[in-house]
Formats: C-alpha cells, sequence, structure tokens
C-alpha cells in the first residue's frame, strides 16, 4: 500500500514539473478559420496583396453546376477578398480566357502589383476531352487588370511531359520558384527556381538534396527574409504534407525547419505566406474537412530594434608618461591597484576582478640611491558594468543537446523586473530567468532576450532587449 501511494505522489510530481515546463513554452501562433471560404469547396492558395488576399477556389462562379474538367475534376480560378475596416468582402472572381475549361492558380503577383504567373494546364486542344488525356500543368504569366487577367503567355521552361506550377516570385523580382516533378529530381516533386538575368528566366535549378525529399515538395513562398517556405511529405512531419522553411546561408540551404502546432497539424497543411514583419499570415489546411484557408498570428515578440550584446571589460592600461619618454633612466615603477594585486614596469595592464572604486598609485624607486618616492601619482578608476540585458550561453553549442540559458547577470539598476522573454530565432520561446533549450538544426541563430519591469503608476512600462548570436554545430 505504502509503495502505491509513493508511486502516486511520484506520478503527481512529475505532472506537476511537466505542468510548470509547458507554462513556459507558450504556443506561438494563434489560428483561425477565414469568413470568405465556402462551405463545400476548396479554397487553397493564399497571396497577400494591397487591399486584400488573392486566393483559389473551386467554386461555382454562379447557379448550380460546377466547372469542371473534362475528367470530371472541378476547376480552381483566383478571387480576390478585399479588406475594409479589418473585415473581409465578398470575394470577386479574377477571371481569364482559361477560367471555363482550365484551372487557373495557384499564383503569385510581381513586385509590379501587375504581373501575375498562375498554375493551368498546358495543351489546350482537342486532345484534352479524351478522358484517358494526362493534361499537365504549367506557368502562365499574364496582366491583372482588375478583374481579369490578359495578354497570356507561357512560361519558357513548361513541359507537356511534367508538370511546373505553384510559383512565387522573390521580393526584388530576380528569382522564380515553382515546384516540378520533372525526371532527374529527388521525389515525387522537387522544387526549382529560375533567376531573371537579361530580361530572361535562366534555366531551372534544383535546390538539391538538403530541401528536396524522396517525398513530394510543392508551394514554395519566398519571404522578404531570405527564408523559403513551402510544403512537403516528407516522413517526420505531424501529418500528410506539413510546412517547413529553409535560408540560405553562404550559397548553402540549410536543413530545412517544421513549424510548430498550431500552424502544423495531424491534417494537410500547405501554401504558406507570411506579412514582411512575419507577424501574420496565412495557409491552406483541411483540418475541418475542407481545404480551407485559415489565418495565423504570431504571438512571439520579436525587436525590430534590439542592442547587441556587449561583454563588461574590466581590464585597464596604465603607464608612466616620463617612463616612457625616457626609458633610460635607473628607475623601477611599481603599481599597486588598489584591490590587493600590484605588479612593476613602466606601461602595466591589470583586469579587476568587480565592479567597484578603486585607486590606483604609482611608487618610483630610484635604483641607484634605492629611494622610493610613495604614491608620485594616484588614480581613481571606477570599474562599471555595463547596463543591459546580459544572456549567459555558449558562443557554440551542438544540435540536439539541451543547453542552459541564464539572464542572472542582468544589470539594470531601478528595475523590478517582472518578466524574462526569451526569442531564440527559430520560431520557439521561453519566458524565465533560467531556460533550458535544445536546437534541431545547425546554423546561426539571434537569440533575442527582452526585459520588462513591472509597471509604476503614472510611467509607461520599461523594456529592454539585448541580442546574441549563437552557432549550432552538428
Amino acid at each position: 500500500m505504502l509503495k502505491r501511494i509513493l508511486y502516486i505522489i511520484i506520478l503527481l510530481l512529475a505532472c506537476f514539473v511537466a505542468m510548470q515546463v509547458n507554462a513556459q513554452q507558450p504556443s506561438v501562433y494563434k489560428v483561425k478559420k477565414m469568413p470568405f471560404n465556402t462551405f463545400g469547396f476548396s479554397n487553397i492558395s493564399p497571396v497577400i496583396v494591397k487591399d486584400g488576399i488573392l486566393f483559389c477556389s473551386d467554386k461555382r462562379f454562379s447557379g448550380f453546376k460546377d466547372r469542371t474538367a473534362f475528367d470530371g475534376r472541378r476547376l480552381y480560378n483566383i478571387y480576390f477578398a478585399g479588406i475594409k475596416d479589418t473585415s473581409f468582402e465578398k470575394p470577386l472572381a479574377i477571371k481569364s480566357e482559361r477560367s471555363n475549361k482550365f484551372n487557373n492558380g495557384p499564383l503569385c503577383i510581381a513586385p509590379d502589383g501587375k504581373t501575375i504567373y498562375f498554375t493551368s494546364e498546358t495543351e489546350t486542344g482537342k486532345i484534352t476531352s479524351n478522358r484517358k488525356f494526362k493534361n499537365h500543368s504549367g506557368i502562365f504569366i499574364g496582366e491583372l487588370s482588375g478583374s481579369e487577367v490578359a495578354s497570356l503567355h507561357p512560361f519558357k521552361y513548361n513541359d507537356p511531359d511534367y508538370d511546373v506550377g505553384q510559383p512565387s516570385i522573390s521580393k526584388d523580382g530576380k528569382y522564380l520558384f515553382f515546384a516540378s516533378d520533372k525526371p532527374g529530381g529527388n521525389g515525387g516533386s522537387d522544387l526549382y527556381y529560375c533567376e531573371f538575368i537579361n530580361g530572361e528566366w535562366s534555366q531551372p535549378v534544383n535546390l538539391g538534396p538538403k530541401v528536396n525529399s524522396s517525398g513530394s515538395e510543392n508551394y514554395p513562398f519566398m519571404h522578404q527574409s531570405g527564408k523559403l517556405y513551402f510544403t512537403s511529405d516528407r516522413p517526420g512531419g505531424f501529418g500528410k504534407m506539413d510546412l517547413y522553411f529553409t535560408s540560405l546561408n553562404n550559397g548553402s540551404w540549410g536543413v530545412p525547419v517544421h513549424l510548430p502546432e498550431p500552424i502544423n497539424s495531424q491534417s494537410d497543411d500547405f501554401a504558406f505566406v507570411a506579412s514582411g514583419d512575419l507577424q501574420t499570415g496565412y495557409f491552406s489546411s483541411n483540418r475541418g474537412n475542407e481545404d480551407d484557408i485559415y489565418k495565423f498570428t504570431s504571438t512571439i515578440i520579436r525587436k525590430v530594434v534590439c542592442d547587441t550584446l556587449e561583454e563588461n571589460n574590466y581590464c585597464y592600461r596604465f603607464f608612466e608618461e616620463n617612463a616612457v619618454k625616457y626609458d633610460t633612466m635607473p628607475f623601477r615603477y611599481e603599481w599597486k591597484f588598489g584591490d590587493g594585486d600590484m605588479a612593476a614596469g613602466a606601461v602595466v595592464e591589470h583586469c579587476f576582478k568587480d565592479p567597484g572604486t578603486y585607486t590606483v598609485s604609482l611608487d618610483v624607486v630610484n635604483l641607484i640611491t634605492k629611494e622610493v618616492t610613495y604614491n608620485e601619482k594616484t588614480e581613481t578608476v571606477v570599474v562599471t558594468e555595463i547596463e543591459q540585458p546580459y544572456i549567459s550561453v555558449p558562443d557554440r553549442v551542438e544540435a540536439n543537446k539541451n543547453i542552459s540559458l541564464s539572464a542572472d547577470s542582468t544589470n539594470l539598476p531601478g528595475w523590478k523586473i517582472s518578466r524574462y522573454y526569451w526569442n531564440f530565432g527559430d520560431e520557439t520561446i521561453a519566458v524565465g530567468k533560467d531556460v533550458t533549450k535544445s536546437y534541431e538544426k545547425p546554423g546561426t541563430y539571434n537569440i533575442q532576450l527582452i526585459v520588462t519591469a513591472e509597471p509604476e503608476p503614472g510611467l509607461s512600462v520599461r523594456e529592454a532587449c539585448i541580442s546574441k548570436n549563437i552557432i549550432v554545430l552538428h
């Protein structure tokens, strides 16, 4: 009976500890389903544009008849949902000459806000009416004007024998990313990019096996921060399709990072896009039993202005000017630093152990007469500690190993600190003076420590931010 009671106590303590740990790892995202989703139809692939979003849906234009391809599949078309007074308006169909018989989308918009790249079928002839014919997708380029897309022409690397689609163009318009199952890839479909050189798109370049897997990679989104978000059904995810991101460092793509819950779920999650500051964005998911568009809001605090951590330096250089000028004189120079340490020499360096006020004195010994002149020179040295939050963590750590981080050396005189908030630079956070962290992927991460003081009557809440880079090794 006693053993049973002890077992229950140990189990309760373990649960309590787990609750405490989880309390330091609050969810970093909130998601909500968008109101413009149409029940019974698929709504996917959002694109953030001025005054709203573009997206794709296979809903009907009007009436009760679906728009379908020859093989019975419902066709996607592009829609615009405008924002007015923080609310979304009724979506407006964006039509092209392909809207009635072929898919329009997924898509992206060039930096000029007018040029549109969207996915559609490459073959339009009579052969498409044959149900056994496999019509592959390609990218088409047009001009968006109001609710119409005109002046269509195909992307030069479309091919009738494989799929090319789901385009995403970089913020500067120099790179076009897309997915394709062209021969020579790593899996079902891979991610590629082309560079815009001398008015032409260069040959497609495969992003390589570090990004592409034996599964299928789709829906690339190149963010202005340099992060490439994409969808993959590779092993190790939460569901069939999950969202990842990678970054290009020194010409090499980093190991993809899996986005946390609740963006990723046990369902299919795909087609991620984000605002410039990564605080909000959209993605598609069938977590509600059909494909719908969801909005995410990041709860991670990211400071645009954050000071770089400075290390305290308690080391000083002392010298006797006359001795430096006349180094042939027969004198010995003895320094007392006021902390119990001494040193001899015309020029000396000394490092104090702690902040404080020290009286440094110089005794001069005549080596010929042995006469000692005490306190030939005295100097008051005030050694201060930099006023800043402080991050105690090694500069280099190994991946998948727990590391301890501490803010215990924070020096903010007069502050009654209410919260220590850690942003680890990999979409995870923690709260507390002393925290533990493990990085899954190698790379360079910028850690931000945000310290908040308790509010004082009549005064604004004081906050200070400090950052430090950490290198995670294989």
